[in-house]
């Protein structure tokens, strides 16, 4: 059975710095993506993704086909822990944890991606540029 790394994020705008987190996760065994819902984007980010949950999906999709894709769940963050049993779960350089959840809740070890150009390629600052 495969290492399966299981990884999160808005991935609005897939750019560069996604790419590299993503692959980072990819080099440690079998990606599984889960792109957050557009009402906890909204909820946690406190502004609307510029891309819908299914175009943010579909754009995973294209850039690493071999990964499993999947939307987060709208309501509890565990449920695609639950479904995926991963061995790993990295999170992006600047990412946390959901609030309530502990790396004991996760039952898995957690690790941080490194940063690719975050001057460059964070998000919001891509965002305020556009």
């Amino acid at each position: 059975m495969a290492f399966r790394i299981l990884t999160f994020g808005t991935f609005d705008d897939l750019h560069p710095g996604h790419l590299a987190y993503l692959n980072q996760a990819a080099a440690k065994g079998e990606l599984y993506v889960v792109v957050a819902r557009d009402a906890n984007v909204l909820r946690f980010k406190g502004r609307p993704a510029l891309h819908t949950e299914d175009e943010r999906v579909q754009a995973v999709r294209d850039a690493f086909p071999q990964a499993k894709v999947m939307l987060g769940d709208p309501d509890d963050f565990m449920v695609p822990v639950r479904a995926v049993k991963p061995d790993l779960i990295m999170l992006g350089y600047d990412q946390r944890l959901p609030p309530g959840i502990t790396q004991e809740t996760l039952g898995c070890a957690v690790v941080r991606a490194e940063s690719f150009q975050p001057d460059v390629h964070k998000s919001s600052l891509r965002r305020m540029k556009s």
